[in-house]
């Protein structure tokens, strides 16, 4: 039996990951800053919280990650962990680039020091290619990242490059595209969406206000995208994949097919708000996945329009 450690196993990918790798034979094990006090709702919403044994670890403090791996003793680590929201980082650029960049760092070099035969995944993210334009980005696409959470990001990812080639570690990074479910928190534009239409929808709510809504993105969805992880790890060589859908939608596109799912007409219940919109952001995001599909078998089944609708469902449900 396989050990996988999981940091951040009560996010959403964190759970979904937790529940196939269960599906898959393995012992599970999971971390948060503070295992006793924290709740697992999505662990718990899958049934599987009994199954999951959960440690403390303090991602910024090296003895403390040291101490946690020498404890599991992981065949694999999967790094989902560390301040995930792009806005949340404009206001918090401190603690976002130590829980990313310097919490990848304490597992790699903690990794190095134990010198055991781990294989690393680490989360990056394609707001590090910043705004590509009308490029879809690959794995050769230069990083121009545009926030304090893309910079972070870009760090963790040349820290894993650095550790592969350096050190020899099993390292690698999945550069992913947008993924949603009906786990992410409202305080994510697509769950917001779709909750706030629902609510309308029942008279519950009047308005929603969002940012710019001419912003493209290309959207997945989330327990495909926790699959092409796994894959990453299965592979005789460690290398870093892009993961997306390669289809990009607009969000006012989005808003409309939360809407008409719920048969309302979107330009009824929505008006921008200036206070919503980001320093900087990304007009663009589209990714070009053919190397995943290529050498890890994966591709995305699930749409913009799929993940819409799924979502909606378990809203409404």
């Amino acid at each position: 039996m396989k050990t996988a450690l999981i940091l951040g196993i009560s996010g959403q990918d964190g759970a979904y990951l937790a529940r196939l790798l269960l599906d898959r034979g393995y012992k599970v094990v999971g971390t948060s800053r503070d295992a006793q006090m924290s709740g697992f709702a999505n662990l718990d919403k899958f049934g599987i919280r009994g199954r999951v044994q959960v440690l403390s670890m303090a991602l910024s403090d090296f003895r403390s990650v040291l101490q946690v791996l020498s404890q599991a003793c992981p065949d694999e680590v999967y790094n989902l962990a560390g301040q995930t929201s792009v806005a949340l980082s404009f206001e918090q650029p401190v603690e976002t680039l130590e829980s990313i960049a310097v919490g990848t760092l304490n597992l790699l070099e903690s990794i190095r020091f134990l010198d055991r035969d781990i294989r690393f995944y680490s989360a990056c993210s394609s707001e590090c290619f910043g705004d590509t334009g009308d490029l879809s980005a690959d794995e050769s696409t230069p990083f121009r990242p545009r926030s304090p959470y893309a910079v972070a990001k870009a760090a963790a990812f040349w820290e894993v490059a650095n550790y592969r080639e350096a050190y020899g570690l099993y390292a690698c990074s999945g550069i992913l595209f947008n993924h949603e479910s009906p786990l992410r928190p409202e305080r994510f534009v697509t769950q917001k969406i779709v909750r706030a239409a629902c609510r309308i929808a029942a008279g519950q709510q009047e308005r929603l206000k969002l940012g710019n809504l001419a912003v493209q993105r290309d959207w997945g969805w989330a327990p495909e995208y926790v699959d092409a992880m796994w894959r990453m790890l299965q592979q005789d060589r460690a290398e870093d994949y892009v993961i997306s859908t390669g289809e990009t939608s607009s969000l006012e596109d989005f808003v409309a097919e939360a809407f008409c799912l719920v048969g309302l007409d979107w330009r009824d219940h929505v008006e921008s708000d200036p206070t919503l919109l980001r320093p900087t952001d990304l007009r663009v995001g589209r990714g070009n996945p053919a190397k995943a599909q290529e050498r890890l078998g994966w591709t995305a089944s699930s749409m913009m329009r799929d993940v819409v609708r799924q979502m909606v469902l378990a809203t409404q449900g």
